[in-house]
């Protein structure tokens, strides 16, 4: 990965950020696209220190980190465009590397601990209106060519809209889960190990089923519920893939995605009374302020209304 570009470091800070690299994709198991970002991001503030220092540095350049140069790293980011979450992301990932060389004795991470991350901005989430919901997870709207496929498409989709879950929630569910009809209720364990129920609808009931009947697969208790078309576990990729597609003959924005079902159930049960309370503990929600962003979403719709509609708007 990193081997691909020219490194503006020295030989000792050059291995140990090797070193840092391998420990995040080995050790931490962070996604292959995290590491690539941090890659880029340490990349780049190497480059920035060799014209702030007037050479190549190494790990004695480093070593005593004063909140003042990462400020300057920053501030060349910005100028060149860089946003707050791109900034915040490149302050995560040198605080990650320097605390990894701290832990070897190498450098002293405090500088850098010392210095707030950039104030991201609050982006309010995009849910679907009702009716491009309904017509995201109709089979009747699926353009798998195989039944069973298209089945196993609105299947999911509902469970991400009718229950708010997350897909690799509705990913995880087993061929035990909504085996009958009298399964009405999942048990979810979600982010931080978390565990809550979520009412199932009857629509969706009816989708898994539909699904379970042309699915060529077993379904055994302890495998998969959902499959890919070779039988293995289904990649949420293939359904974000799907979403693509539909957004395209639908005619939907492109921030109708899959999580964006999940942002639509909590919108529209928040829309017809429901109690963020209630709506935090259906989502899996750690904090009532995490949910306290539909009302957001819901007053921004109020208002596009009104002002769609007013005479005097």
């Amino acid at each position: 990965m990193q081997q691909e570009f020219l490194i503006a470091a020295r030989p000792d800070l050059q291995s140990a950020r090797e070193q840092w690299l391998k420990a995040l994709a080995g050790e931490r198991r962070l996604s292959a696209l995290t590491v690539d970002a941090y890659e880029r991001d340490t990349r780049q503030f190497f480059q920035f220190l060799t014209g702030h220092c007037g050479g190549a540095p190494g790990i004695s350049d480093i070593k005593d980190l004063r909140p003042a140069d990462l400020r300057a790293f920053l501030a060349s980011r910005r100028s060149g465009g860089a946003g707050a979450r791109t900034l915040g992301r490149g302050l995560a990932g040198i605080r990650s590397l320097l605390r990894f060389m701290e832990r070897k004795g190498l450098v002293n991470a405090a500088g850098a601990a010392a210095l707030r991350a950039p104030k991201q901005p609050k982006s309010l989430p995009k849910p679907l209106t009702a009716i491009d919901a309904r017509r995201v997870v109709s089979g009747d709207e699926q353009l798998a060519e195989e039944p069973w496929v298209a089945a196993r498409n609105a299947a999911v989709l509902t469970l991400l809209y009718g229950s708010g879950l997350r897909i690799s929630e509705a990913l995880g569910l087993t061929g035990l889960d909504l085996s009958s009809p009298s399964d009405t209720v999942l048990r979810i364990t979600g982010k931080g190990g978390k565990t809550r129920l979520v009412p199932v609808l009857p629509v969706a009931l009816q989708a898994v089923a539909e699904y379970r009947k042309l699915c060529p697969y077993h379904l055994g208790p302890e495998t998969p519920l959902f499959r890919g078309t070779r039988g293995g576990p289904l990649n949420p990729a293939i359904i974000q893939r799907e979403m693509q597609k539909l957004r395209s003959a639908l005619n939907l924005p492109d921030t109708a995605t899959p999580h964006a079902l999940r942002h639509s159930f909590a919108t529209h049960l928040l829309g017809r009374g429901g109690d963020l309370r209630t709506i935090q503990e259906l989502l899996g929600h750690a904090s009532l302020s995490t949910t306290q962003v539909y009302t957001g979403v819901d007053t921004a719709r109020l208002l596009e209304i009104y002002e769609a509609a007013h005479p005097r708007a």
